[in-house]
């Protein structure tokens, strides 16, 4: 199999498509026409919300395939292909022992509770909610997240200390069950074990009659690991985690760089 037969390119978004402005580069928009007229499908894979993974491809969302919050919610068009949503009682448990962590002083953080509707949050410190808005679109300020009423996709928590540090560790006993993974520096997300990207880009290549032959994928940080198993074609960007790049057949450019369009470019040629 060659570059020239692949069919479904999966890119995640923060640290590898995104400058690190978190802005899209400008070479993208007539890149995505391109793919579109040559039949290759088009995946950002992120652990952000669907709808601010549309709101980010505003005009050109309807032709894309979205891999939302992890792999916790899988849309091919406009059409669900997969969601997991976690139980409500684990959902529970979270959320009163992350109040518990914050209230001794053992972590400064905040929680995101994100539902398949709405991302759902009560902490109300402007720095905090600034944080959020940058990933979830949808998002309603709430009295009590134990009071909400949604098929809950994720937690995701926000360690002012570094979450791979603090938040993973103070969780570690539910990873037994569940995935507790580091997917940002100040990101630890809590989803159920059936949930990671690559089970995710496994779903859509299933919906679109696509194989790992067929699929590139592009991942800097520990969430993209499985998204890059999942790609024969897996790339990780120059400064990706050292674990991501040892999984990875490929190394990208920086994001600062643009090293995603570049690869994009050798790979489908004029």
């Amino acid at each position: 199999m060659s570059a020239a037969d692949i069919r479904l390119i999966a890119v995640d978004m923060d640290g590898t498509l995104l400058r690190p402005d978190g802005s899209i580069p400008d070479g993208l928009w007539p890149l995505l026409d391109r793919l579109r007229q040559r039949g290759i499908a088009f995946a950002p894979a992120s652990g952000r919300q669907l709808a601010t993974l549309q709101r980010a491809f505003t005009g050109v969302e309807a032709g894309l395939d979205f891999i939302a919050e992890n792999g916790a919610y899988v849309v091919c068009g406009d059409v669900e292909v997969s969601s997991d949503a976690v139980d409500p009682d684990v959902a529970a448990s979270v959320v009163r022992r992350l109040r518990a962590l914050v209230a001794d002083g053992t972590l400064r953080a905040g929680l995101v509770v994100c539902g398949k509707r709405s991302a759902y949050v009560e902490d109300t410190d402007p720095a905090f909610l600034s944080e959020v808005d940058t990933y979830y679109a949808r998002m309603q300020v709430v009295p009590d997240l134990l009071a909400v009423d949604d098929q809950i996709l994720k937690l995701a928590i926000y360690d002012v200390d570094g979450g791979e540090q603090h938040t993973a560790p103070a969780f570690a006993d539910l990873a037994q069950t569940h995935r507790v993974v580091v997917s940002g520096e100040r990101w630890v997300d809590i989803m159920n074990s059936t949930v990671n990207k690559g089970v995710a880009l496994r779903a859509l290549q299933a919906a679109l009659g696509v194989s790992a032959a067929q699929t590139a994928a592009f991942g800097d940080y520990l969430n993209d690991i499985e998204l890059l198993e999942a790609a024969e074609w897996s790339y990780a960007m120059a400064d990706a985690h050292p674990d991501v790049a040892a999984v990875a057949r490929f190394r990208a450019p920086s994001n600062a760089d643009a090293g995603v369009l570049t690869v994009i470019e050798e790979l489908i040629g004029d």
